[in-house]
C-alpha cells in the first residue's frame, strides 16, 4: 500500500534564519547523565581528557551541538555553586533529593562543565538557583565566570585554576517556578525574576541572554504575567534594558495519558498515532505563547526558550525509578523530526534543548559500562544538522495523506526546508505505521541536483539499538531524483528522511 503527498518549496525566496540554538541540549545531574555519563574520572579505564568521557565528545562534536543546558532542571533550583568548585577532594557531598535521593560528591561542577562545553564547541547555558538560592549567589557566580579583573569573583576563579574568564552567553533565571523551583504563583515569580535577573551583570564583553522560567506546556497565563510584569517595569522601560531577554516553556511528549505512565515499549499503533498527535500538538502550543508575547512585546526584543523537550516514557525494569532511564526507538525519533519542523517556523523561538542528552529521557546516548550507543534521536539531529544558521524556504504541503486521532486530523507527512550556501536541505516526517509514501516537491526559482538522500526507519516504530545491535536503526541511502524541477522520493512507514541538493 502506497499514499502520495506533493508540496511546494520557492528555492530562491527564504524566510528568517533558522537560529542553531533550536538544537541545543540539556545536562541534569540526574540519573547517569552526568555521572557514569559525560562525567568518569580521571582515573577510569575509560578513555577520558580530565575526567570527561571522549567516546560522548566526540559523537556530539558531530551533531555541531550549538549550546548545553547546565546544572538542572529541578537539580538547579537545589545547587550551590562553591560547592562544585576547588580541590575535589575538598568538595562536600550533596544530597540529590530530586532525582533517586542519592548522595553525589560534587566533583562535577563549575570548571568541569566550562571545560566540557569547551571541549564540544558549544555555549554555555548555566541555570541559576532561584528556588534555595540568594541574589547574592547568583550575582557571584555570574561575576565568576564571566569576569576578567582583579574583582573577589575572578580572584576566587584564579585561585581555583583559571586565569581567564569564560564566555558565558545564556543564563536561566531558576527553574520551573511553578512546581519543583518553588511552587511559586506566576505573579511572585515574575517579581523574583525580575528582581535576580536585575543583579546577573554583563562583565566585560559578556553579554548574557537572561532565561525567565516560563509556562508548563499551554499555560499562557503564566507567560502573560512574566511579560506583563516586564514590559510594565517602570525601570526596565526608563533606562531601556529589560532584566530578561527570554522567556521558557518545557513540553514533554507522551501518548496522551501524562508523562512516566506508559512504558517505551512495547506499543500499540493507536499510542504510536497518539504519541505523533501530540508532538504536532507542539505547533498550538508555540503559536499560543508567541500571540501573548506579541500582545506585549510586538517587535520581538523577548525571545520564547523551550528548553525542556523530549518524550518521557516509564523506565526501564530493574533501573533506579528516579533515574529516568528509558529505550530510544523510532517513535522517539519522529517526534524529534515533527518538533523541528515546528520549530522551523518561528523566529521568535530562539533556543530549544532536548532533555537530556546521556543516558536519560529522550536522550541522544546511551552509555553500558565502556559501550556507548548512538540513539534513533541521535540521528535525527545529525541528519537535520544542516538547518542551522540556514535560511528557512517556506515549504507548502498541498496535498499529504491523514489519519484522525481522537477526532483531531493528523497528517501523515510532516517537513521543512532551508537553504545556506548555494545547497538546500529538506527534512521529511512519514508517521504512517504501515505504508509508504510517495513524495513529490515542486522546486521552483532555482534548478537543483541531488547530492545526498538518506532515510531513518526500523522494521517497526519500536525498532532500537542497542549494545548488542548498535547500527539497527541508522541513516541509510535513499533514492531521490530531479527530473524537471520535480523532486520525487518513496519514504518508507515510520520514517525520517534528508534530501541534500545543489542549487545553481
Amino acid at each position: 500500500m502506497t499514499s502520495s503527498a506533493r508540496a511546494i518549496i520557492d528555492l530562491d525566496v527564504t524566510g528568517h534564519t533558522i537560529n542553531r540554538h533550536i538544537y541545543g541540549h540539556f545536562a541534569e545531574h540526574l540519573g547517569r547523565c552526568i555521572y557514569d555519563g559525560f562525567w568518569v574520572g580521571e582515573d577510569s579505564p575509560i578513555p577520558n581528557e580530565r575526567g570527561i568521557r571522549l567516546d560522548i565528545v566526540e559523537a556530539l562534536r558531530a551533531l555541531d551541538i550549538p549550546n548545553l543546558r547546565w546544572p538542572g532542571g529541578c537539580f538547579a533550583d537545589t545547587y550551590h555553586w562553591r560547592d562544585g568548585i576547588g580541590p575535589r577532594e575538598d568538595r562536600p557531598q550533596i544530597a540529590n533529593t530530586n532525582w533517586g535521593d542519592v548522595v553525589e560528591n560534587n566533583h562535577f561542577g563549575t570548571h568541569e562543565f566550562m571545560d566540557l562545553c569547551d571541549m564540544l564547541g558549544a555555549d554555555a547555558y548555566v541555570n541559576g538557583n532561584v528556588g534555595s538560592g540568594t541574589v547574592q549567589e547568583m550575582s557571584e557566580w555570574v561575576e565568576y565566570l564571566t569576569r576578567g579583573d582583579d574583582s573577589p569573583m575572578a580572584r576566587l576563579r584564579r585561585q581555583n585554576g583559571r586565569d581567564e574568564p569564560w564566555r558565558v552567553p545564556f543564563w536561566g533565571i531558576g527553574n520551573e517556578a511553578w512546581g519543583c523551583g518553588g511552587n511559586m504563583s506566576a505573579e511572585y515569580y515574575a517579581e523574583e525574576a525580575r528582581r535576580y535577573a536585575t543583579f546577573c551583570h554583563n562583565h566585560g564583553d559578556n553579554r548574557l541572554t537572561r532565561i525567565a522560567a516560563g509556562a508548563h506546556e499551554d499555560d499562557l497565563d503564566w507567560t502573560r504575567v512574566l511579560m506583563k510584569t516586564l514590559t510594565e517595569c517602570h525601570g526596565c522601560t526608563l533606562y531601556g534594558n529589560l532584566p530578561y531577554q527570554a522567556v521558557s516553556f518545557h513540553y514533554y511528549t507522551h501518548s496522551g495519558s501524562g508523562i512516566n505512565t506508559e512504558d517505551a515499549l512495547p506499543f500499540s499503533d493507536d499510542q504510536y498515532y497518539r504519541t505523533m498527535a501530540y508532538a504536532a500538538d507542539m505547533d498550538r502550543v508555540i503559536r499560543g505563547h508567541i500571540a501573548v508575547m506579541d500582545s506585549y512585546d510586538p517587535t520581538g526584543r523577548v525571545g520564547l526558550v523551550c528548553d525542556e523537550w523530549g518524550t518521557w516514557w516509564n523506565v526501564e525494569e530493574g533501573t533506579n525509578p528516579g533515574f529516568l532511564f528509558q529505550q530510544n526507538t523510532v517513535r522517539d525519533a519522529l517526534v524529534a523530526g515533527i518538533h523541528f519542523d515546528i520549530f522551523h517556523r518561528y523566529e521568535r523561538l530562539t533556543m530549544a534543548n532536548i532533555a537530556q542528552t546521556v543516558n536519560v529521557l529522550q536522550a541522544m546516548v546511551l552509555t553500558d559500562g565502556d559501550r556507548m550507543v548512538l540513539t534513533p534521536t541521535y540521528h535525527v539531529f545529525e541528519m537535520n544538522k544542516g538547518h542551522q544558521d540556514a535560511r528557512r524556504l517556506v515549504s507548502h504541503l498541498v496535498e499529504a495523506p491523514s489519519t484522525t486521532v481522537e477526532g483531531t486530523p493528523l497528517d501523515l507527512v510532516s517537513l521543512s526546508a532551508s537553504t545556506k550556501d548555494d545547497s538546500a536541505l529538506i527534512s521529511v516526517s512519514h508517521l504512517s505505521a504501515d505504508a509508504d509514501c510517495t513524495v513529490t516537491v515542486d522546486l521552483r526559482g532555482r534548478r537543483a541536483d541531488v547530492r545526498r538522500a538518506r532515510v531513518l526507519t526500523g522494521g517497526s516504530a519500536a525498532d532500537f539499538n542497542d549494545v548488542d545491535a548498535p547500527d539497527r536503526v541508522s541513516p541509510q541511502p535513499l533514492e531521490a531524483r530531479v527530473e524537471d524541477g520535480i523532486l520525487t522520493v518513496v519514504v518508507p512507514p515510520h520514517s525520517f528522511s534528508t534530501i541534500e541538493l545543489d542549487l545553481v
